[in-house]
């Protein structure tokens, strides 16, 4: 079998983060997905990012977006740059972006002009408030959103300050989302002949996360806020509760787990309890039951606690990061990937979590411009005309 997307390729205008890990899970895939970098620039700013680096020029950060991808260095805001750039949208699926929304029509990459190149071309942009509107030329980022969509509104403890989560999730969301746009935009190029524009933009992206909160909401007038420690609005027990060592977290989500948790810990008499009988007795004695529940739990170690549960009470140890990478259930399943890093060896990343029964290609992200020869020489750009092009600082 090959890769699902093999024979796809996409083009893509990217930078940082958002972007290039939507462009990464199609080029995991087997998508052949070519990063047009800006020579003047020093290509996508993400290469400087620290603070850790494999070697000099390259960085962690860059890496953890950009495996098993080509880089063309060329500068595209140039009418040099345009005309290569439009021969090679001649051989591709898609064109992706992530800028300001304001950019993608300045540089030429809709498919009001591309669609004149390659009447196929799926042009998907993700912007951070969308390529229309009063905000379209506002710049954008994922911590933005976390605030002003209600994220802060609903992550840590009641007392606390308001609180963002700990990942850039808003970024990474939307990055799948184009990805998704990429995809669902080929598929219908191939059936009907005719590309389009696809946008997804980090605001809308984060709003539509809200999901079951914001249709409280807006049906019922609940105005969701931060539950303690990390609890559920509504589902008893589903939150974090002491050990003898520490935390651990347990979500009884269906109405059968609450019996079983009830014998694990050796009091079967709470589960016939007319104050724990059901979700809404449960969520009425909530802090009784927080109460009743660290005093028990406490007898034993989180570790001990998870061999007990193991398959019927669903529950997770409170894991770092650390001891989340370290853990063997990882090992069990694979999902650190090994890749050779020319002139320093072995680098390790995590691997992409869609598994299509072929392995994830081990490419490291390139270096500025390591397959510009190959794709000029591709689309019949002479070695004369390429040195032209450099002296100008097009390549």
């Amino acid at each position: 079998m090959k890769l699902p997307l093999g024979g796809v390729r996409v083009l893509t205008v990217e930078q940082y983060g958002a972007g290039p890990f939507g462009t990464q899970y199609l080029a995991d895939q087997g998508a052949e997905v070519i990063k047009i970098e800006s020579p003047s620039m020093g290509g996508d700013y993400a290469r400087a990012v620290g603070p850790h680096f494999f070697t000099d020029e390259h960085s962690q950060f860059f890496h953890s977006f950009n495996r098993n991808k080509k880089s063309l260095s060329l500068d595209i805001s140039k009418p040099e740059g345009k005309e290569v750039f439009h021969k090679l949208v001649a051989t591709a699926d898609a064109v992706t972006s992530n800028a300001r929304g304001d950019v993608p029509a300045r540089l030429g990459i809709t498919y009001e002009e591309l669609g004149a190149v390659n009447p196929k071309i799926v042009c998907a942009h993700l912007s951070a408030y969308g390529r229309e509107g009063s905000r379209a030329n506002w710049p954008g980022f994922d911590y933005l959103m976390q605030a002003e969509t209600g994220y802060f509104a609903l992550t840590g403890e009641p007392d606390s300050p308001p609180t963002r989560m700990g990942l850039s999730i808003v970024d990474l969301m939307t990055g799948l989302g184009l990805a998704y746009s990429v995809a669902i935009g080929v598929l219908s190029a191939r059936e009907t002949g005719m590309g389009r524009d696809m946008d997804i933009s980090l605001f809308d992206t984060a709003l539509f996360n809200l999901c079951y909160p914001g249709t409280w909401y807006l049906n019922a007038g609940v105005n969701q806020q931060r539950e303690p420690r990390s609890g559920h609005p509504s589902l008893v027990p589903c939150a974090l509760y002491t050990t003898k060592d520490g935390w651990i977290y347990i979500m009884c989500n269906k109405e059968k787990f609450w019996p079983a948790l009830c014998d694990a810990i050796d009091r079967p008499e709470w589960a016939d309890d007319p104050r724990f009988a059901t979700f809404a007795e449960r969520l009425g004695n909530r802090m009784l039951l927080q109460e009743l529940l660290d005093a028990e739990l406490s007898h034993k170690s989180t570790a001990e606690w998870l061999e007990i549960f193991a398959g019927s009470v669903p529950a997770a140890p409170l894991n770092d990061v650390k001891s989340a990478l370290d853990n063997p259930f990882v090992a069990e399943r694979g999902l650190i990937q090994t890749l050779d890093l020319k002139g320093h060896g072995d680098i390790r990343l995590i691997d992409t979590p869609i598994k299509s029964g072929v392995s994830t290609p081990s490419k490291p992200a390139p270096t500025l411009g390591e397959q510009t020869d190959e794709l000029l020489d591709e689309i019949g750009v002479s070695a004369e005309r390429r040195a032209a092009l450099k002296m100008d600082g097009i390549i």
